[in-house]
């Protein structure tokens, strides 16, 4: 148990997988934390593949999470609370703050016939010029439209819509607010001016009006209610300070400068950077770039969704189907008996995007260059080293949208702690590779704004100086050369492709 003059922040950090409660001190350490798994579940009212979320048992699951963490520190010592979750999501509600219509899941195919449909009526360019963001289905201002094309009352009944930190907030504190970083996934902003799109709500009937009033992230949203102490254990009257879409907070407590890059490598991989710019161009919009509102205004994240660890999942179960947990290991071994170049084999994760609105959205792969004395360390060692030149094709990208050069590229998640990856990494970008211990850069970040909203620190700049994490740099070696070469062979080879499909 932790003592009366430690100081934490209790995050909800809420993912599309795993709900979490974490404790983080005034210096950035992870005190205590607890997980439970999470998942859209079926509208039973709904047609086939429809999919909500549950928001009681999301709830349930992160009250029984706080308790758990209550148990190891000090109550007394939470200073704030705050939220940080998954982006896209929301619902409207009442007064009383029940829902007139549950969360629709970005994962529900319900919106894919209104993204054809509003693709054919508004410019996408012209959405991308104002909001940042690229038609997808799952896009929030689609189910907007519908609920007011399919289930209007919906709309017509409720005093306000919530993206998903608003939803959890208002259980804490019972207030209602919304703030630029959920928000800016709606595709709903004029992101240039950090407030709403006049023209772009007016598609689903809606105005300014019907939303509440802007809260900047960190910001003190209200105090923990005797009902929500009931419930999670957090005492009443704690400050509720406002969180966010995670992968703004993600970037956020990082610690990366105007001119680093952050990689969050999980399953898929965002490469994205914190600027000073916004510039949605003709090429950007092709490129298939996105932008989102910052957490500190005055800056916005532009950034790119690629395949990330999901194909070496992919690999690892084929060829090492009976390894169970030391899949990992046995990669990392393998393929680092492969010379540069594995033998070749060329990987390359995706070259054609699906993006057409009246497609799914998916990507097709392909492996050039098997033989039948291909090994299995070669063909992990391809999958490494298509993923990093995926990455450096991504980074000249993002260079020549905000016209900026990067210094580095800060990799966060589950991909920064395969060591041989990094390397890759360094020698095909030509560009140091960072990671530190610090795994839970969501919650620090959101942490972070909450610390700076309660007083604790005066600035971001401040709190850098108290919070530090021990990192690690890869840096190109002498192979960087070689991999030069191969880049230009995997673009060559990814153009040949692109050229086959067109």
């Amino acid at each position: 148990m932790t003592g009366d003059n430690d100081e934490f922040v209790l995050v909800f950090d809420c993912g599309a997988t795993n709900l979490k409660a974490v404790a983080v001190s005034s210096e950035g350490k992870i005190a205590a934390q607890a997980s439970f798994p999470n998942s859209p579940v079926p509208q039973k009212e709904g047609k086939s593949g429809w999919l909500i979320w549950d928001l009681e048992e999301i709830w349930r699951k992160l009250c029984l999470g706080a308790r758990k963490v209550l148990e190891e520190i000090n109550p007394r010592s939470v200073k704030a609370v705050t939220v940080t979750t998954w982006g896209a999501d929301g619902a409207p509600v009442r007064r009383d703050g029940s829902l007139t219509y549950p969360p629709i899941s970005w994962q529900c195919p319900r919106t894919e016939e209104t993204a054809r449909e509003i693709a054919e009526r508004v410019s996408l360019w012209e959405i991308f010029q104002i909001t940042g963001y690229q038609l997808t289905s799952f896009n929030t201002l689609l189910r907007l439209i519908w609920l007011r094309e399919n289930v209007p009352e919906a709309l017509d009944e409720a005093y306000t819509w919530l993206m998903m930190p608003g939803l959890i907030t208002y259980k804490l504190c019972g207030e209602f607010h919304i703030e630029p970083t959920s928000a800016s996934t709606m595709m709903a902003m004029d992101l240039r001016k950090r407030d709403w799109s006049a023209q772009l709500l007016k598609l689903a009937g809606l105005d300014p009006s019907f939303f509440p009033e802007w809260t900047e992230p960190g910001q003190i949203i209200g105090y923990v209610t005797e009902g929500a102490q009931k419930e999670c254990g957090v005492p009443s009257g704690v400050p509720v300070a406002a969180g966010g879409h995670d992968t703004q907070f993600a970037l956020f407590g990082s610690g990366a400068s105007i001119d680093e890059a952050v990689l969050s490598s999980g399953t898929w991989e965002i490469l994205g950077v914190r600027s000073n710019r916004f510039c949605p161009t003709e090429t950007a919009f092709e490129d298939g770039l996105l932008f989102e509102a910052d957490v500190q205004p005055g800056l916005w994240d532009p950034q790119l969704l690629m395949m990330g660890s999901g194909v070496l999942e992919w690999i690892l179960d084929k060829v090492f189907p009976e390894a169970e947990d030391k899949k990992y290991d046995l990669m990392v071994k393998e393929a680092g008996k492969a010379p540069s170049g594995s033998g070749g084999v060329t990987f390359i994760p995706s070259f054609v995007k699906e993006t057409g609105p009246a497609k799914r959205y998916g990507t097709l792969g392909a492996i050039l260059g098997l033989t039948l004395r291909t090994s299995r360390g070669q063909l992990l060692r391809s999958a490494l080293e298509g993923l990093s030149f995926q990455l450096r094709h991504a980074l000249e990208i993002l260079k020549k949208e905000i016209s900026a050069e990067l210094r580095g590229i800060r990799v966060v998640g589950g991909g920064s702690r395969n060591p041989l990856w990094n390397q890759i990494r360094a020698d095909a970008t030509g560009l140091p590779i960072i990671t530190t211990e610090q795994k839970e850069y969501t919650a620090l970040g959101a942490a972070i704004a909450a610390f700076i909203g309660i007083g604790r620190y005066n600035s971001l700049e401040e709190a850098r100086k108290y919070i530090f994490s021990e990192e690690k740099v890869f840096k190109p070696s002498r192979e960087k050369d070689a991999y030069e070469m191969l880049f230009k062979h995997y673009m060559d080879a990814l153009e040949r492709l692109k050229g086959y499909y067109r």
